[in-house]
Parts: C-alpha cells; sequence; structure tokens
C-alpha cells in the first residue's frame, strides 16, 4: 500500500472517532498557532477553556480592540473570533537602542490600546506613500495584521523584502531589527503586542 494511502487512510479514521491527528487541534475552532519560548498565539473562535498563562486577546470580529487577561480566565467572546496570545513566564529586558533612530514605537499615527507590566499593545494603519521613519525595534513583537495587502520592509543596509499579509494572518516578529516600512499595496492595519 502507497504511502499516501496509508496517510490517508489514517487521517479518516482519526476523524471517525472523533480524534485530531497528532499535532493538530481536537476543536476546529483552534487554528494553527505560533508558539516559541516567549508566547503562544492561537487564532479562536469563541470562548476558549482557562488560560494558562495571562494573554493579550486580539478581537478580530470587533477590529483594533484588544484586552489584558490574567492566568485562569477563558480567553475569547462568545460568537466571536479573536487571536488570543499566552504571555509565557520568560522574560527579556528591552535592548538599549544602540542606533541614533527612535525606537519603533511610539510613532505617528499609532494609538496606544492597553499597556502593563508585560505589554505594550498599539494599532497601526500603513498608508500609500507614507513610509515610518527608519526605527529600532527593541522589543520582540507579536502582530495580528486586520487587512489585506502587501508591506515593504527596508533596512538601514537597503536591503528591501516586501511581505504579503491577510486579514487574521500573525506574526511573531524579534527584536534588534532595524527598518523603515511602507504599504506596497491592499489596506493594511495591525495591532502589534510589544514584549516587556
Amino acid at each position: 500500500m502507497s504511502e499516501l494511502r496509508v496517510r490517508s487512510l489514517a487521517a479518516i479514521a482519526w476523524a471517525a472517532i472523533g480524534w485530531a491527528a497528532p499535532g493538530r487541534a481536537a476543536d476546529p475552532a483552534i487554528r494553527p498557532t505560533i508558539e516559541n519560548e516567549r508566547i503562544i498565539a492561537t487564532d479562536v473562535n469563541g470562548v476558549q477553556p482557562s488560560a494558562r498563562h495571562d494573554f493579550v486577546s486580539v478581537s478580530l470580529t470587533h477590529p483594533g480592540a484588544a484586552a489584558f487577561g490574567h492566568q485562569g480566565e477563558p480567553p475569547g467572546s462568545a460568537g466571536e473570533r479573536s487571536v488570543v496570545i499566552e504571555l509565557k513566564d520568560r522574560t527579556v529586558e528591552p535592548l538599549v537602542n544602540p542606533t541614533s533612530y527612535p525606537l519603533a514605537f511610539p510613532r505617528a499615527g499609532a494609538k496606544k490600546l492597553l499597556e502593563n507590566e508585560r505589554v505594550v499593545v498599539w494599532r497601526y494603519a500603513w498608508h500609500a506613500g507614507q513610509a515610518t521613519p527608519m526605527h529600532f525595534h527593541d522589543k520582540d513583537a507579536i502582530v495580528v495584521f486586520e487587512g489585506d495587502g502587501a508591506i515593504e520592509s527596508t533596512t538601514s543596509a537597503g536591503e528591501r523584502k516586501v511581505n504579503t499579509v491577510k486579514f487574521g494572518d500573525i506574526s511573531f516578529n524579534p527584536r534588534g531589527r532595524i527598518h523603515t516600512e511602507i504599504l506596497a499595496s491592499g489596506d493594511v492595519r495591525a495591532v502589534i503586542t510589544e514584549l516587556k
């Protein structure tokens, strides 16, 4: 029997007994996550089981809304889609800015949604023809995109990269980056959670 046929039969068997295949969530309301030593970011629908860590919940049903919750509380809201960013216990100090460039945030056009001892959460929209100043990211950041399009990023060394994003995409961006950004196409907004 071919390997493909064996995999297909295994997937059908898993589905028939109501279990998820290894490495997959059993609940169809839970979408793929980003997980590393600092966070677990999950795209969810509805109220979820109690969180294992403090968390930031970014609403995709009500763009531009974010809330902070504590370990043991259930993240998410009934009938709503959100990205839940669980904050693991590993913290790192923000980097000292070794450049003459400003920090990534605050910046013109950015709205601070919340701040506490763990995070600073911002909402930002990129606009055609309006590049951000060259800036330094002193903190790790999780970006939840609220629009479809492309953002062109240019480093201080002149290296360019175009990132295509869609509504609901999640990105973990490590600290230490220096770049400027400009909207290349579409309508891109995001909620950006900086980790302290």
